[in-house]
């Protein structure tokens, strides 16, 4: 499958079987984060997998799963990242990003169910799973094999802004 097509066919499951995502699968989308480009190449993120109930069920105290069997605590580390020095920004919101995106890409090529969560309680998460004070968690991944029909691949035609509203073109 070429890229466009793979990124056309992810979408957000909301919906998921109680079948577990196999360990060569997981281990797969896990080398998939280990090849995402960092700032600088400082590899801010730390990621935690959870399978297992007790896990899940102190995700569950912080966000909703919609009964996912896998999630990602997808975290970053606020003393490896990189800092722009000209403002002061830091890039772990967008490390992590990127690390989440090649991990959702691989979820869907490997016929997995992905959803990227950002509504979830910080504080819990931080106790529930006691993650140091350096470590941000900046996002949930939920994974596992829907039970809901697919998205139709060619629903981004519809559903979002033309390429046409979206760049700029630079005047020369």
């Amino acid at each position: 499958m070429d890229f466009l097509e793979l990124a056309k066919k992810r979408y957000s499951v909301r919906e998921y079987t109680d079948r577990q995502v196999e360990q060569e699968k997981l281990d797969r989308i896990l080398k998939a984060a280990q090849a995402a480009p960092t700032a600088c190449n400082r590899q801010p993120v730390h990621l935690l997998a959870v399978q297992s109930r007790e896990g899940l069920e102190k995700i569950g105290k912080a966000s909703n799963l919609h009964g996912a069997p896998t999630a990602i605590l997808v975290c970053a580390d606020r003393e490896k990242a990189w800092t722009r020095p000209y403002d002061g920004k830091q890039t772990t919101d967008i490390d992590a990003s990127i690390v989440t995106d090649h991990m959702m890409l691989e979820a869907t090529d490997l016929g997995l169910g992905s959803l990227w969560i950002c509504s979830f309680k910080p504080d819990v998460l931080r106790q529930e799973f006691s993650l140091p004070d350096n470590l941000e968690v900046i996002n949930i991944l939920a994974l596992g094999y829907a039970a809901c029909e697919p998205a139709d691949p060619e629903r981004h035609g519809k559903l979002r802004v033309p390429v046409e509203e979206m760049v700029s073109w630079e005047k020369l």
